[in-house]
């Protein structure tokens, strides 16, 4: 613990960044290709009406990824301010707890999710084929929930340890195998190749949780397994930072669900199947910036819990520049070539071209999402859970909800497009605000630290 702990208070910001971040970024890159390799396999070896059942299935596997990180973002922050505090105690504590956690939301979402997968796919507006097909891929990844869920949670405890190469691995193997196993498992189904993409992601993951296992039994130097139990004291701290986590996970689902019910009502299947590739570019370009802010938590939160303020927000700003860089990376290609993005899902030339403008109205204000993210991460880092709670809900709730029902009223099936730049311009604004007023009582602080 003392190396990890030494580098993250020590080291220079911008060579942690790069140090941290690289890894974190392949990694949830990595993490990202699971339902992004499904959609593409299942688009060009099965069909359009497959690509569109993937994409339409795909907020429901949010509930999985919310149990995850309410699970790990919330231990990896308790973590890391316990690294920063030399709180050897509470890090024995950490994976016991998470095992235990994870088994009992995993088993209740795993049920519930197989259940009611048809009436909760209704609610995106599929119909005929999509849903049936929709239906058939989401109660099997279902069957995979506890494997998924202990892989993913358990590699948040690595990046918030710092150990971001090796959680970069365990990634990469379980999204590799899924890569091979996709097209294999595809073909060989037969009429049944959407169970196959399906099969191939659970069993992806299921050698993922057997090697996350091993590694945090027997090779972990740091955090290991002891008592496998509910720790009551550490769930305050974990639920306060993983609740708003979770959120992001779960408003998530609602969003995306009315996006694609509101693409059906105002543009029918031709805009639902477009909302579905749209939504799973934006969301696989999304997925490096959400790797970034991994790198940043625990470099904020060992340095809050060491209670060197200053050293947080020089972090924090260098890695709000750090993101937004990274977010024009994605952007200016992506706008530039739509076409040729769009092309990857959707094989019908015509189709493509009619949803060109609408691609590029919804993905115009991407970079600020650099800013967004890393205000959330910092504001989790920290343990102000709530701050976390107000952008999340801002931005998936209580201004995209009332914009994306009231806009295409006004302007038709072109208002759903822009309701998202609207609400991210906004929020934007907000994070800014909320950060600057935390640094202000940061140095409010330190001042009466200084008196004292």
């Amino acid at each position: 613990m003392s190396k990890n702990r030494e580098e993250l208070i020590n080291e220079d910001p911008k060579k942690l960044m790069v140090k941290l971040c690289v890894p974190a970024i392949v990694g949830m890159v990595v993490i990202g290709l699971y339902s992004f390799m499904d959609g593409v396999f299942a688009g060009q070896l099965i069909g359009k009406n497959a690509m569109g059942a993937v994409s339409v299935a795909y907020p429901l596997t949010l509930i999985n990824c919310a149990i995850a990180t309410l699970v790990g973002i919330g231990s990896a922050s308790v973590l890391a301010r316990a690294i920063g505090k030399n709180d050897q105690e509470t890090v024995d504590k950490i994976m016991g707890n998470l095992l235990s956690l994870v088994l009992l939301l995993s088993l209740a979402v795993m049920i519930l999710g197989i259940i009611f997968a048809r009436k909760l796919l209704l609610l995106t507006g599929a119909k005929g084929e999509i849903l049936e097909l929709a239906v058939r891929y989401i109660r099997i990844v279902f069957l995979g929930s506890i494997f998924v869920n202990f892989a993913q949670s358990a590699n948040m405890i690595m990046r918030g340890e710092g150990l971001m190469n090796k959680a970069m691995i365990f990634m990469a193997i379980g999204a590799i195998l899924n890569i091979i196993l996709d097209p294999i498992l595809i073909i060989a189904f037969g009429e049944y190749g959407i169970e196959g993409a399906a099969v191939a992601t659970i069993s992806s993951q299921f050698v993922q949780f057997v090697i996350t296992m091993i590694y945090f039994i027997k090779k972990s130097k740091t955090v290991r397994f002891h008592k496998i139990r509910v720790e009551r004291l550490l769930l305050p701290q974990i639920f306060s930072v993983g609740l708003s986590a979770m959120m992001m996970q779960l408003m998530s689902i609602l969003q995306q669900t009315l996006m694609y019910r509101m693409a059906s009502k105002y543009g029918g299947e031709s805009q639902l199947i477009l909302m579905g590739a749209v939504l799973r570019i934006q969301a696989f370009s999304f997925i490096p910036l959400w790797g970034m802010s991994q790198g940043l938590q625990p470099v904020v939160g060992t340095n809050y819990g060491a209670k060197l303020f200053s050293r947080v927000k020089k972090s924090t700003n260098i890695f709000i520049i750090g993101a937004t860089v990274l977010a024009l990376i994605f952007w200016i290609p992506i706008e530039i070539f739509s076409s040729n993005v769009l092309a990857l899902f959707i094989t019908d030339v015509e189709a493509v071209k009619a949803g060109i403008v609408n691609f590029r109205t919804m993905y115009s204000v991407f970079p600020v999402l650099g800013t967004i993210i890393m205000g959330i991460t910092f504001f989790q880092s920290i343990g102000n859970g709530k701050n976390a709670s107000i952008m999340v809900l801002l931005r998936q709730v209580i201004l995209f909800i009332p914009t994306i029902t009231i806009l295409p009223k006004i302007i038709g099936n072109y208002g759903v497009w822009l309701a998202t730049p609207l609400v991210d311009g906004t929020v934007f604004i907000m994070a800014l605000y909320l950060i600057f007023k935390e640094y202000k009582n940061m140095d409010n602080s330190s001042e009466m630290k200084i008196k004292v």
